[in-house]
């Protein structure tokens, strides 16, 4: 708490004269009525006025000071320092055609995808981020937000088979775009996450990537899988069997892309590979933000008001009727 006119606190120095006056006061005082000898009443078992004799007075002693503290005017005010803090904008390109299902990464590549891309939103709190998904073409999952508790709870619904089977890199960059275009962020960035090669779309990945160039959109390409041939759930009647599938991953175009707009290329074999990616990009993409510090301020009279005015009251009502003079 702080006070606006700190300089009224002052004036509680006049209660110490005040108090001392009233201490002398009550020593000189003659009784009203004199008797020859006091002796007879020493037995005589007091009144609970006695205890109250004074109590107008501490009464007025306490009105008074909260009245100085009223004119000092107490403020609450919230403590704000001088901070930097990081934002940026970030839209989430995931591919979800059925060669994501393989089992190379654990439990495999879209699951591990979907936790470390969570992973990566929950270390940057500050950020605008969005979700694109594509496979034969593309849509937008969630647009840019900082409520990232909505965000990773549309994580829960992305599978693969929701979009026709494909894979369409090209369209989900441009998709991405759109979300990004009209940002007013110093930093705008498309992670684009696939493990395949363009094979649908209409409109080509070096194209949209030239379009993220010219809105100054930096792609950072993952390509997932690991080397040679990776396992892929084929279901088979009621079971599941399991094929070996070559991985087939454009790392020419998507290192291209990443080239155009001034990003990185990635490759993730692993799930601690695609972990380390992700931890890669977060150490890429970070803009400061000076933050002026400011104070807000709230008016806390009240209470001190209205404490002193109780006390006004309570010391009339005793005066007035369990400790009334009678002249």
């Amino acid at each position: 708490m702080v006070f606006a006119n700190i300089e009224y606190l002052f004036l509680l120095l006049l209660l110490i004269p005040y108090i001392i006056w009233y201490i002398m006061k009550r020593k000189n005082n003659e009784a009203t009525l004199q008797i020859s000898d006091a002796r007879v009443y020493a037995h005589t078992p007091k009144s609970y006025k006695n205890y109250l004799l004074h109590m107008p007075f501490m009464l007025r002693i306490v009105a008074l000071a909260l009245i100085i503290v009223v004119l000092a005017r107490p403020q609450t005010t919230d403590s704000w320092q001088n901070s930097e803090i990081e934002g940026i904008d970030i839209m989430l390109a995931i591919d979800v055609s059925t060669s994501m299902l393989a089992e190379d990464l654990k439990p495999n590549r879209l699951e591990a995808a979907k936790d470390v891309a969570a992973e990566f939103i929950n270390g940057r709190p500050n950020d605008n981020i969005g979700l694109t998904l594509f496979a034969s073409e593309s849509f937008t999952q969630c647009p840019l937000t900082v409520d990232h508790a909505v965000l990773l709870n549309l994580f829960q619904s992305i599978k693969s088979g929701i979009i026709e089977d494909g894979t369409a890199v090209g369209m989900g960059i441009a998709n991405a775009v759109t979300r990004l275009k009209d940002s007013k962020a110093k930093s705008k960035v498309i992670i684009l996450l696939t493990d395949g090669t363009n094979n649908r779309g209409e409109i080509s990945p070096l194209t949209a990537a030239e379009i993220a160039k010219s809105f100054g959109i930096r792609v950072y390409t993952i390509g997932v899988g690991t080397n040679g041939m990776a396992p892929y759930p084929y279901p088979v009647g009621n079971t599941i069997q399991y094929v070996n599938m070559p991985v087939e991953i454009d790392e020419k175009t998507l290192t291209q892309i990443a080239t155009t707009t001034e990003g990185n290329y990635f490759r993730a074999t692993s799930n601690s590979k695609l972990k380390e990616v992700y931890g890669e990009i977060d150490k890429l993409e970070r803009t400061k933000l000076n933050v002026k510090e400011y104070s807000k301020r709230q008016e806390e009279y009240r209470w001190f008001a209205l404490a002193a005015f109780l006390c006004v009251l309570l010391e009339i009502l005793l005066r007035n009727s369990i400790l009334k003079k009678i002249p």
